[in-house]
């Protein structure tokens, strides 16, 4: 005798075999009871949840004869009567299903319809099973539409589809509708436990918790999954070789993501997805199982102590130390990303190189380790008088760097300025500041009864001066002027630089992250054949990275080595090729806000342009 797969061998043969659909099970039985029964049918819901399972149980309640031949119609079929074994063996006269996904043209259903016109010929009832009812077309379903409203008495019609929305109407006024919902992994797990049981089948809790995620909430597939397991487990379940069947992550590669990315250790982060990549895993399994665990962090950060179905103990354990990890806000955020990112993949043309930028756009919104907080206009603090920095030998050898020259604007927070600034902006600020170069202490003459600040010796290249107006509450950011476009810090260094990267982009010599750290990197100093780059996201500076950076660098005939340094740019490439794109948008704006036509059209008509509707050529 040939094997009878198990989605076959255990489908449900009454109503009290069905699993996760008792508000269905519940409606049918108390509707056969009463014998409260309506003439049509729709059964929707996803597949392998039972839809077709219920409609044959249905006629087996509608034709049930009993043991003894004398039963009538129950909720509960006998399963050994003529009509019950015919029906279960799919040869019943008077049952018959309609594949609508094959036979969709009206030629068949006015086929099926010839017979609504005879009466039973070994039943109680005739019950007409339309699977996939939402392919027929258009003509099919009007021309079951009268018989549909108003069938004989002994004719019932049970309707089944996966699309609902497709089916019209006036089709679903006619009938009475059970959604059949997925059914809860718990659920599932617990099926497969009894189902494997029975089957004498040693398996592993954890590789059934593995089954039941992977079915989707149909029971058709974890039984079909099932099989597949038992095959390539040579007679048992065991989760290792599920989790290779399945080519899902293990729990301990997505905690060392989740604790990498906490730690803010972009290394781990990196080096374990590659790992993944190696192992030929799946990276969307990989941020499935992401967004599963940040879920449970996220829970158990909202409601301490709780602990979530379907974990054992160490699963509870491991979630618990991350979730202290991690702030409530970054764990919302990276759950977030880790969502979107699974739509990301399909776009790039390497799966594990959009997963690798979805880790590192974790990486980059996370906040420096330690660093404080940056005090907005809306929560000034009042700030100490003098901020203590390393002593420096004379006044004239202070060099402050680029970075560190911020203009001092009027009704803006406390900011940070060089001494020479500070002198420059005294009219603005109501002080003047003067740095000591000897170890002796001065204090400057301050106008309008502000307090004298005091400058110890060992103050010097920066100074935190007090603003004598605070902004109201409220946004500080200001829209751009027309025609204003930020420009990157040119130099020759970063014109050679920008060249070189614009030709290796566009002969596609350097590709994903190799070419994010060739646009994001600044070009310090050349000496000779040896390059020196500055990149601000250590991310970026990988050894990886950097090598095949340096190999394509070396191929095009510009330099042998390269070494990369971290710390703060001023010219990349990206920001001018952004400069560049908001130069040309400007122009077009320009372009279209000066035509005498849009003029015209605006003051006479009342005609708007559409916000970001400009474009340039």
């Amino acid at each position: 005798m040939s094997y009878l797969v198990l989605a076959r061998k255990y489908r449900p043969r009454n109503f009290g075999e069905m699993v996760g659909q008792q508000h269905v099970v519940q409606a049918l039985t108390n509707a056969l009871t009463q014998q409260r029964l309506h003439h049509a049918y729709l059964f929707t819901g996803t597949r392998g949840v039972g839809k077709t399972t219920v409609s044959r149980i249905l006629a087996k309640s509608l034709n049930c004869q009993g043991p003894d031949g004398q039963g009538g119609i129950t909720a509960t079929p006998c399963g050994v009567c003529a009509a019950c074994t015919a029906i279960d063996a799919g040869r019943f006269v008077d049952y018959t299903e309609l594949d609508a996904a094959s036979n969709r043209g009206v030629d068949e259903v006015q086929g099926l319809l010839e017979q609504a016109v005879y009466k039973p010929v070994q039943g109680r009832f005739k019950v007409f099973m339309i699977d996939e009812v939402h392919m027929l077309t258009t003509t099919a379903f009007n021309a079951m539409l009268k018989t549909l409203e108003e069938p004989p008495e002994y004719l019932k019609f049970v309707l089944a589809t996966t699309d609902p929305q497709k089916v019209p109407v006036t089709v679903l006024s006619r009938c009475l509708q059970f959604n059949l919902r997925p059914m809860a992994p718990d659920t599932v797990q617990e099926h497969l436990a009894h189902v494997l049981a029975a089957e004498q089948v040693a398996a592993e809790p954890a590789a059934l918790r593995l089954l039941a995620r992977g079915a989707r909430g149909s029971m058709r597939d974890a039984l079909s999954l099932a099989d597949q397991a038992i095959a390539f487990g040579s007679g048992s379940i065991e989760e290792a070789a599920v989790r290779q069947m399945l080519g899902s992550v293990d729990r301990s590669h997505v905690t060392r993501l989740v604790d990498a990315l906490a730690r803010g250790d972009g290394r781990t982060v990196v080096e374990t997805a590659e790992a993944l990549r190696l192992h030929g895993l799946s990276a969307a399994a990989a941020l499935e199982d992401m967004c599963a665990l940040l879920q449970r962090m996220a829970v158990l950060q909202a409601v301490p102590g709780h602990r979530q179905s379907g974990e054992d103990d160490a699963e509870a354990q491991e979630t618990a130390r991350l979730a202290a990890l991690l702030p409530p806000d970054e764990t919302q955020l990276l759950y977030s990303m880790c969502l979107h990112g699974r739509t990301e993949l399909g776009l790039a043309p390497d799966e594990y190189a959009a997963f690798t930028m979805v880790l590192l756009r974790l990486l980059a919104f996370k906040p420096a380790g330690g660093a404080p907080e940056k005090k907005t206009a809306l929560t000034p603090e009042p700030a100490a008088p003098v901020a203590q920095a390393p002593a420096a030998p004379a006044a004239a050898e202070m060099a402050v760097p680029p970075a560190a020259a911020v203009n001092f604007k009027k009704n803006e927070p406390l900011a940070l300025i060089p001494p020479a600034q500070a002198a420059i902006e005294k009219e603005a600020n109501g002080m003047l500041a003067t740095p000591v170069a000897s170890g002796e202490a001065v204090a400057q003459p301050i106008p309008e009864a502000i307090a004298p600040v005091t400058i110890p010796a060992s103050a010097p290249a920066v100074l935190t001066v007090p603003v004598r107006e605070m902004p109201e509450p409220g946004p500080r950011l200001q829209p751009r002027a027309e025609g204003q476009t930020p420009q990157p810090e040119r130099s020759e260094e970063g014109d050679c630089w920008h060249a070189v990267v614009q030709q290796l982009v566009a002969s596609e010599s350097v590709t994903a992250l190799v070419r994010e750290l060739a646009l994001q990197s600044q070009l310090i100093a050349r000496d000779g054949d040896h390059w020196l780059l500055r990149v601000e996201r250590e991310s970026l500076n990988q050894p990886a990275s950097r090598e095949r950076l340096r190999a394509a660098l070396s191929a095009a005939g510009h330099a042998e080595r390269i070494s990369v340094e971290t710390g703060r740019v001023s010219d990349t490439p990206a920001r001018r090729n952004t400069a560049q794109e908001n130069a040309d948008l400007e122009r077009a704006r320009a372009i279209v806000m000066n035509d005498p036509f849009v003029q015209a059209m605006v003051q006479n008509h009342g005609a708007k342009i559409v916000p970001g509707s400009i474009r340039p050529l």
